[in-house]
């Protein structure tokens, strides 16, 4: 969100000779085969329709208090400033301008990220990088105003000093939720909060403060020691004393049993890692990547379009919910672990991205302007167990579904790099 480190990759020959023949004179009959639309035109149309349904969601918010999140019994949930997912919002208006050009979507930008300001200073929860970078990290990359590029890099550091104050030295790791009520929990860390490490990288180059650092890769280095299993899943929370580091538990809250593999899960720490190995070039980061990568996309319960069951463990496959949000982040993370792999590899995971993103692109997955609530992607699973947000909309699919667009823009046709 702050930066990325695309590389402009040749395109790949995707398109495919179609015909409809019929051969009489005792010939077999040969197969039919229809063009395969140019993935940049995918992407074109799919701004397009995600111009057209943002501007009816920003109307059907427009004086409410808050951030569209999903929705609940058919109207638009919002949510408050200390909402994990209230940057999300503000970060896809910053992606539809960075699309389109548009300055109607950078106001609204602008506006939604002001209202995110008080996250930079909670110290009650560790998602401050979604909570912040997604609005003032994108913001920061673009706008012009020197003025407004001083403010949002006030906000990102002040958000990340709030952060490191989570950090725990003994355990190596920044904690992810705070105690609640009759939990055992003493000091739990969810793969999610990789995600918030890019925020620290970002400020100990932005203040020249190594601190940043040093916390985000001992904390990527922890998890990478007790998140995950050999066959490069992990785990959903781990437990940890605090006052000497042990591992006490290894469990889930969002997944399907604690041994289970949790989609959105895998996708975060693929995410995560792809990241920490661009911040870093430390080898061990990226291995980890490739690890999950291969263990997502050879998945055998992983459905044919690419978009994952909600946990790949559930015994109620293939009647369980689909996460179109976990397909969205993983697409996104592999274009960019594709810029850091040799040629064959990148292609395998350009492809894959490809197709998952031609999978959310249809009309199985991509809404019309009007439905949905006014967001993008349906069929997304935010917390089953929980019995919340199943098979509906989620505005982190929408941001990430973004992202994934821009991403496969600039690798298939080296536009709209992210520098």
């Amino acid at each position: 969100m702050f930066e990325r480190d695309i590389r402009p990759a040749r395109r790949a020959a995707k398109t495919i000779i179609c015909s409809l023949l019929l051969v009489v004179c005792g010939a077999s009959a040969a197969h039919a085969a229809a063009d395969v639309e140019p993935i940049a035109a995918v992407v074109d149309r799919d701004v397009q329709v995600a111009a057209a349904q943002y501007r009816v969601l920003l109307a059907k918010v427009a004086g409410k208090p808050g951030f569209p999140r999903s929705v609940a019994h058919g109207d638009v949930r919002m949510v408050g400033p200390g909402d994990w997912t209230a940057g999300f919002f503000p970060g896809s208006l910053w992606y539809l301008f960075e699309a389109t050009g548009d300055a109607t979507w950078k106001t609204a930008a602008m506006r939604y990220t002001a209202l995110t300001a008080p996250a930079k200073f909670d110290k009650t929860q560790h998602d401050l990088g979604f909570m912040l970078g997604a609005g003032y990290g994108n913001g920061l990359r673009l706008v012009d105003d020197p003025a407004t590029r001083t403010a949002y890099r006030d906000a990102l550091l002040a958000g990340a000093t709030t952060l490191m104050t989570r950090f725990n030295p003994k355990v190596g790791s920044i904690q992810s939720w705070d105690l609640w009520p009759n939990t055992t929990w003493a000091f739990p860390v969810i793969i999610d909060n990789m995600m918030n490490l890019e925020l620290l990288m970002w400020a100990a180059r932005a203040a020249d403060e190594p601190r940043y650092r040093e916390v985000a890769i001992a904390h990527a280095d922890t998890a990478l020691k007790n998140h995950f299993r050999p066959d490069g899943s992990s785990f959903h929370l781990v437990d940890y004393d605090p006052k000497t580091g042990a591992v006490r538990a290894r469990m889930t809250v969002q997944g399907y049993a604690n041994g289970s593999a949790w989609a959105r899960g895998q996708a975060w720490g693929l995410y995560g890692y792809t990241m920490m190995y661009r911040e870093t070039h430390k080898d061990d980061y990226l291995q980890q990547a490739h690890r999950i990568a291969r263990f997502y996309m050879n998945h055998p319960r992983l459905p044919a379009d690419r978009i994952p069951f909600w946990d790949f463990d559930d015994p109620a496959i293939p009647a369980a919910p689909r996460d179109s949000s976990a397909a969205a982040i993983a697409a996104s993370a592999l274009l960019e672990l594709a810029s850091f792999s040799d040629r064959d590899t990148a292609a395998r995971y350009r492809d894959f991205a490809e197709q998952t993103l031609r999978s959310l692109s249809s009309g199985a997955y991509l809404a019309q302007p009007g439905d949905n609530g006014g967001f993008l992607l349906k069929h997304a699973t935010g917390h089953k167990p929980a019995g919340t947000e199943i098979d509906g909309p989620l505005n982190y699919a929408d941001y990430y579904f973004l992202e994934a667009l821009l991403r496969m823009k600039a690798a298939r046709t080296g536009i709209g790099s992210f520098h």
